[in-house]
């Protein structure tokens, strides 16, 4: 078993805007963290870095250490702007869900100037249910096009197990997904990315944990079907629990490194 790790404190120099409203509800709102003096680039300014959360599709928040800590401690240094962000969560309803980050999305690229940021340089970020929000609207992107949303770089999805929530359902499963996907097939389908994968999505890096029975099986079927559409498709096993997925990513070593080759590999520093 991997390392329990406890999210390190943030203390570099760097401006936060909290609870930022990007919607109607109290929900719709998000954290901005951004360089103290953020240079701007031909582009017109830093890369931004969406970070969406999990919980289950029914909890968890923008602000919590494990979500944001590394991350803000390893790009915020290097120029980036991280934007966490909070969606509704009650009654847990994922496609509304996804399109609260669309919407999310679409407000982060208008106002990206707002924090010296580059609306065209963003990439989307999840972690569990987050990852499942973030690769539903990698799947089909007129989710997030409907939401007023441009094209972004690239997604990365932490340790989803709900690329195929139709398969899921149809199978012993925790109670959670009940809440969340309901009895309705027409649901699933319409809330799996795999199902709404009807054309290459753009570069996904997908990070599964090997100590969990149905997260590689579910992140290689989608790699698979994304590249026979003639998408850029990778999945990462890695040895480390569910939690660790999230809170290791920003600290030293291979598996932010592969995540960093990822960002280079869009054209970002």
């Amino acid at each position: 078993m991997s390392q329990q790790l406890e999210p390190t404190t943030v203390a570099i120099a760097h401006t936060k805007h909290a609870d930022v409203s990007y919607g109607t509800t109290a929900a719709h709102r998000l954290d901005v963290y951004r360089p103290e003096s953020t240079e701007t680039t031909p582009t017109g300014g830093a890369p931004i870095l969406v970070v969406v959360h999990g919980g289950a599709w029914q909890y968890g928040d923008k602000a919590t250490p494990a979500v944001v800590d590394n991350k803000v401690a390893h790009w915020v240094p290097r120029g980036y702007v991280v934007v966490s962000v909070n969606y509704r969560l009650d009654p847990p309803d994922p496609i509304q869900q996804a399109e609260d980050v669309a919407q999310a999305l679409a407000f982060v690229q208008t106002h990206a100037a707002d924090w010296g940021g580059d609306g065209e340089r963003v990439v989307l970020l999840g972690h569990s249910s987050g990852a499942h929000l973030v690769s539903l609207l990698a799947a089909d992107r007129s989710i997030a096009a409907d939401h007023g949303a441009r094209p972004w770089l690239g997604t990365v999805a932490l340790d989803s197990a709900a690329f195929d929530v139709e398969r899921i359902m149809k199978r012993r499963h925790f109670r959670f997904y009940d809440r969340a996907f309901r009895d309705d097939e027409q649901y699933w389908r319409l809330a799996s990315p795999l199902h709404r994968l009807g054309e290459a999505p753009d570069p996904m890096f997908i990070v599964c944990s090997s100590e969990r029975r149905a997260s590689c099986p579910q992140a290689r079927a989608f790699m698979a079907k994304a590249r026979t559409l003639g998408g850029r498709v990778t999945v990462l096993p890695v040895s480390l629990s569910h939690r660790d997925t999230n809170i290791q990513l920003g600290t030293e070593g291979p598996y932010t490194a592969a995540v960093d080759d990822f960002f280079q590999s869009l054209g970002l520093p």
